[in-house]
């Protein structure tokens, strides 16, 4: 087992779970990883083993057929999977972000309905916030939603929806007032529990899935638009049986999302490093293998190092949440830091492999091009360095 990325203070439980599924990266991940994504092909086979060791239940609560674990856990398993193929831990992530806003925000109906089929990962799920024009500003939305009768009838066109095809629940966030002066725009908005067919085209009368974005890494996982045109969705399949609640139902989705997104950073830079310094040993020039020169070992210094710092703050963020404390802080810090240094570590692995580094054969080209998007996930670094600097001026406001 690696020294770096070490969790003290884990249950045996824990401790269990998390060598379940490194013996399964291990296994079933890694050698066909790299094979997949050059395919762009679902990982069907992964999928469904992840299912039967119950990950997808993992942090629903017992009464309702998962496993009750904590965030924390989730996290590192999350950090191992990213180490495998950061695709995979995409898939999960969707999925989880719905059922903790299930859990979190749901009705007594929509928790017993939804989540026992979610920890058998009979019901997949997703979620959909942004739009083609709306970059970071959750706020400005145009999807709309409007009561009639029984019914809410949905219009708009959603973009960036990681499972958009292969997942049968997708949680919807649409504008369900008009603005009004003097009334903040997210205090109109509700999350809808939107369910559909897996697959391409139109998934339900006025819901279509269009084919899948062409992306430059992040493959094997499909990312969609959504399209809305008269969609009826009843009013019970309102998050939380009221409206106009959606923005912070959906707001805490994400904050356990960039503890995740944190995590996938650990595990894609953890594997990195694995790469690099193995290569470095293998490799040799002047003589000598490349990591007797000063230079190279300076560089896994640095890496190392980076790994380290990132797994901690991730592991941080965890447990503030998990102990019910607010955690944005300590999610915007660790998604930031993470995803920046996994980047760094990538780069650097990528060079210490040379000319080799740009052939597909090597596994490092893939990571190369899967990093960067974990700079824009779940938030970019600019909307992570905004809240982190306003939460300080919180705690550090001075005295007028």
């Amino acid at each position: 087992m690696s020294r770096l990325a070490q969790t003290e203070g884990l249950t045996d439980i824990q401790r269990e779970i998390l060598a379940t599924v490194r013996d399964f990266v291990d296994k079933e991940i890694l050698p066909v990883a790299t094979e997949l994504e050059h395919r762009d092909e679902y990982p069907t086979a992964i999928v469904e083993g992840l299912k039967e060791l119950g990950v997808f239940g993992l942090m629903i609560p017992e009464e309702y057929g998962g496993l009750g674990e904590s965030l924390l856990t989730y996290a590192l398993c999350v950090e191992e999977i990213a180490r495998g193929w950061m695709s995979v831990s995409g898939i999960i992530n969707t999925h989880f972000i719905v059922a903790y806003m299930l859990k979190q925000h749901g009705t007594e109906e929509q928790k017993e309905y939804f989540l026992p089929k979610m920890a058998l990962g009979e019901i997949r799920g997703a979620f959909s916030m942004s739009e083609p024009g709306l970059g970071s500003d959750v706020s400005a939305i145009t999807s709309k939603a409007v009561r009639d009768g029984d019914d809410y009838v949905l219009n708009g066109q959603k973009m960036w929806l990681t499972n958009g095809g292969t997942s049968t629940l997708v949680a919807v966030l649409c504008r369900t007032g008009e603005a009004q002066e003097g009334v903040a725009p997210h205090k109109a908005m509700t999350t809808f529990l939107v369910e559909k067919e897996p697959g391409f085209g139109e998934v339900r009368p006025g819901l279509t899935i269009p084919g899948k974005i062409e992306k430059m890494g992040y493959k094997g996982v499909d990312t969609t638009e959504l399209i809305m045109d008269g969609l009826r969705i009843p009013a019970d399949r309102v998050l939380g049986g009221a409206p106009n609640r959606g923005f912070y139902q959906m707001m805490d989705g994400v904050e356990v999302g960039r503890v995740n997104v944190a995590a996938r950073g650990c595990g894609v830079a953890r594997r990195a490093f694995e790469l690099g310094v193995a290569y470095a040993q293998q490799r040799h020039t002047f003589g000598k293998p490349i990591a007797q020169h000063q230079a190279i070992q300076f560089k896994l210094a640095e890496m190392g190092t980076k790994v380290e710092a990132a797994h901690a703050m991730m592991v941080n963020a965890a447990r503030k949440k998990d102990s019910g404390a607010r955690n944005d802080l300590e999610a915007g810090m660790a998604k930031y830091l993470a995803s920046e240094y996994c980047k760094e570590v990538v780069e650097d692995a990528f060079r210490i492999h040379g000319g080799y580094g740009f052939s597909k054969e090597y596994e490092i080209e893939r990571l190369y091009r899967e990093a960067p998007m974990l700079l824009i996930g779940e938030g970019t670094a600019e909307i992570q360095k905004m809240i982190i600097g306003r939460r300080l001026l919180e705690e550090y406001r001075t005295q007028d």
